[in-house]
């Protein structure tokens, strides 16, 4: 019984005192955050066509169906080819902030806003990997990805070094981003812009409304003890969206896999031997046709996508066995990427698949970047190693610098 116990207080103190993989959630937020980068600059010349005024579903439409189902969308809140542009850009320039890590809980909300707002303007121009980055988006503001791999990251370094030499570390570009942002929310709040669904609006006003009170216990706190009390809710609340994105990526392949085994050529080989001979998802025809014409490989593709998809949310507890699995599925997007010409869809499931990687593999993973950024770019002490994040109670009333990551 007394081990019992033991565990479980372990565990939650493993909950409550930091937030858990913070290499996981870099890598989640770099990869959707590229992905949907590399998608709007590439869909720059069809802006218009896909989410646009010139786009076949049209704002009326739009008006209409999202005066039913309550989606959010700032491109509705006025019209024009101006407006247009202005959020088309806002969801470019959020995408490479959030890439780049450079105040992360801020760059998170607007790239939330950015695809919440393309994608649920025109509902007909996604695809599974759409669906997928739609829901991470709402989930990676919940998060603190910022911790590792991020300018944020670098920012607090310096913030620490410079305070244990002595000198004041004074944060002027929080608190302006937190009241020009909360200027602009109040505008579309009592603009009747928000009237729709409740969820995004009250996700919107409660992140502002942390922000303000993680500068302000910061800044007027006599001790730091309610700053550590607002660490430990800010870890929780990351390891829950933490659990809920594993729970998600574990959903969407059991989903996937047993509705698989319901086909028919599904069961007896074929299925995959169809797509590749669709014009649409032959961008490599040679390429697919040499792998239609081997039965036995098709065969093997379609029992092997159907067997990893069931089999991997078992295999969470068995490390070596999932990260196998995990191996596979990254390779199979990989592949769709290329032959079936697919690459946003398959980058986007394999940065969902990436919060299953091994944090070994992951600072392995930064190390090797950072020896290579240093034989292109030399600084640094060349040690190559890539720094640990702060324990959240390491030093907890200074271990930020404004507002939170």
């Amino acid at each position: 019984m007394n081990g019992l116990v033991q565990s479980v207080s372990r565990g939650i103190a493993r909950v409550t005192g930091s937030a858990l993989g913070p290499y996981q959630t870099a890598v989640i937020r770099i990869g959707f955050s590229a992905t949907w980068l590399l998608f709007l600059l590439r869909e720059i010349p069809h802006r218009h066509e896909l989410y646009g005024p010139d786009g076949p579903w049209s704002r009326e439409l739009a008006e209409q169906l999202i005066a039913d189902n309550g989606a959010f969308t700032a491109l509705v809140w006025w019209d024009g080819t101006a407006w247009f542009e202005a959020v088309y850009a806002l969801a470019v320039l959020s995408s490479l902030l959030l890439l780049l890590g450079w105040r992360t809980r801020t760059a998170s909300v607007l790239f939330m806003v950015g695809v919440l707002s393309l994608q649920n303007r025109s509902i007909f121009m996604g695809d599974g990997g759409d669906n997928v980055l739609h829901l991470m988006s709402i989930y990676l503001v919940l998060t603190r990805c910022g911790q590792v791999w991020s300018l944020d990251a670098r920012r607090a370094r310096r913030a620490a070094e410079a305070r244990a030499r002595g000198e004041r570390v004074v944060d002027r570009t929080g608190p302006a981003l937190w009241t020009v942002l909360g200027f602009a929310l109040l505008l579309v709040t009592l603009a009747g812009r928000l009237d729709g669904d409740w969820f995004v609006p009250a996700l919107l006003w409660a992140v502002w409304s942390a922000q303000g009170l993680w500068w302000g216990v910061g800044r007027w706190a006599r001790t730091g003890q309610p700053r550590m009390l607002l660490d430990v809710v800010a870890g929780i609340v990351h390891n829950g969206a933490l659990l809920v994105i594993m729970a998600e990526a574990c959903l969407i392949y059991a989903t996937a896999g047993w509705y698989k085994i319901q086909g028919s050529r599904w069961q007896d080989g074929t299925a995959v031997h169809y797509p590749l001979h669709l014009e649409y998802f032959s961008p490599w025809p040679g390429l697919s046709e040499a792998l239609a014409a081997n039965g036995t490989m098709v065969m093997l593709i379609t029992y092997g996508t159907v067997a990893v998809q069931v089999a991997f949310p078992f295999t969470l507890f068995n490390r070596r066995i999932k990260n196998v699995l995990l191996a596979a599925m990254i390779t199979e997007h990989a592949v769709i990427a290329v032959v079936l010409g697919l690459p946003f869809f398959s980058l986007a499931m394999i940065a969902a698949d990436s919060v299953f990687l091994p944090t070994s593999f992951l600072r392995r993973l930064g190390g090797w970047a950072q020896r290579a950024r240093r034989r292109v770019v030399p600084h640094g002490d060349g040690t190559g190693k890539v720094p640990r994040p702060r324990g959240a109670r390491e030093d907890a009333g200074q271990a930020h610098v404004g507002f939170m990551a």
